[in-house]
């Protein structure tokens, strides 16, 4: 089988297309023809190593796939050859198979595109979490998402109105603003590229304000990080709830008098550790995702699709923040 590999630490264009053995199924496991991996910011750092997980060399990164069984290991029940499935792997996916433990499969609905499938999971299962469970976001209440037009800040977009929320979209360009406008946000925010001076910065600050109201942002949703979050941080509501989800603009230095101000509460979102720990609740969540997908509230929207030898483009696409929704790599291409 071909993979694409990660050999050595480095950017995308050290990974090389290798031929590989086909893996058998063991216990528990199931082997899955990948139809369509997904490519999500972990992707940009586990290949340099940055990522908080470093697989042992040589590995190939994709870490959310939609996927065919090929072949049921012992144990392993409710699963046949060519039932069709979604999970986040956190690595693996640029391979032609591979295996999968059981348990960390989803059924993919009738009917459904493997691309969006294998869009679905890791942005729209982070921000259901973060959303329900770490914001507590209320219906009626103002919801504002910094990096609106990737694929975890559309799927904020997304679910906030779902929930009811007034919908706050901030992005850096006016055709990411068109795509969360069509994603159904009730207000856009252009703003410039960072780093930012000073008064670059409270510029920012006080043009969150006007956008949020007078009230502030009930809850911030932050895929972004870097100096996009002190000004960010200005414009939350008393009380409001400050979800960290990500730092691709790097790692914020937060003025902790803020929060005092505004009694407020900054508050990490780590999906892939409440899935694992509460799998009850997190398929829940996946459920209700289902029920949204089937009625037409979320869709994840595919920014491009490049075949498996040049997936290395799809991470540099995405490192260089120039995606609209989600990247994906199609297996299919060729095949």
């Amino acid at each position: 089988m071909k993979a694409l590999l990660s050999q050595a630490a480095g950017g995308p264009e050290t990974l090389v297309l290798a031929d590989r053995p086909v893996p058998t199924a063991g216990r528990g496991e199931l082997l899955v023809k990948v139809l369509v991996c997904a490519i999500n910011y972990p992707d940009v750092l586990i290949i340099e190593d940055k990522y908080q997980f470093k697989p042992e060399r040589p590995f190939a990164p994709g870490s959310e796939i939609c996927a065919e069984v090929a072949a049921v290991g012992e144990g392993v029940e409710g699963w046949a050859p060519g039932d069709r499935l979604i999970a986040v792997t956190g690595h693996g996916g640029l391979s032609e198979y591979m295996l999968l433990p059981a348990a960390k499969a989803f059924a993919l609905p009738h009917g459904r595109d493997p691309m969006e499938g294998a869009a679905l999971l890791m942005t729209y299962a982070t921000t259901i979490h973060a959303l329900v469970d770490r914001g507590a976001l209320a219906a009626g209440e103002t919801l504002l998402v910094l990096g609106a037009a990737g694929g975890v800040g559309l799927a904020a977009v997304e679910i906030g109105k779902a929930m009811g929320a007034r919908v706050v979209a901030a992005v850096s360009s006016e055709e990411k603003a068109q795509a969360v406008r069509d994603a159904g946000a009730d207000d856009v925010l252009i703003y410039g590229r960072a780093p930012f001076d000073k008064a670059q910065s409270k510029a920012l600050a006080q043009a969150f304000k006007d956008k949020v109201g007078p009230d502030g942002a009930h809850v911030i949703y932050d895929p972004v990080g870097g100096d996009y979050c002190d000004p960010a941080l200005r414009a939350i509501a008393w009380e409001g709830r400050y979800l960290v989800v990500g730092f691709p603009a790097g790692i914020p230095h937060l003025p902790l008098n803020l929060t005092l101000l505004k009694s407020c509460d900054v508050r990490g979102v780590f999906w892939g550790g409440f899935a694992a720990r509460y799998p009850d609740r997190n398929r829940a969540h996946v459920a209700q995702l289902f029920r949204w997908w089937e009625e037409g509230s979320i869709r994840p929207r595919i920014d491009r699709s490049w075949p498996l030898e040049r997936a290395g483009e799809a991470i540099a696409w995405l490192a260089d923040r120039k995606a609209v929704g989600k990247m994906v790599v199609d297996l299919r291409q060729g095949a």
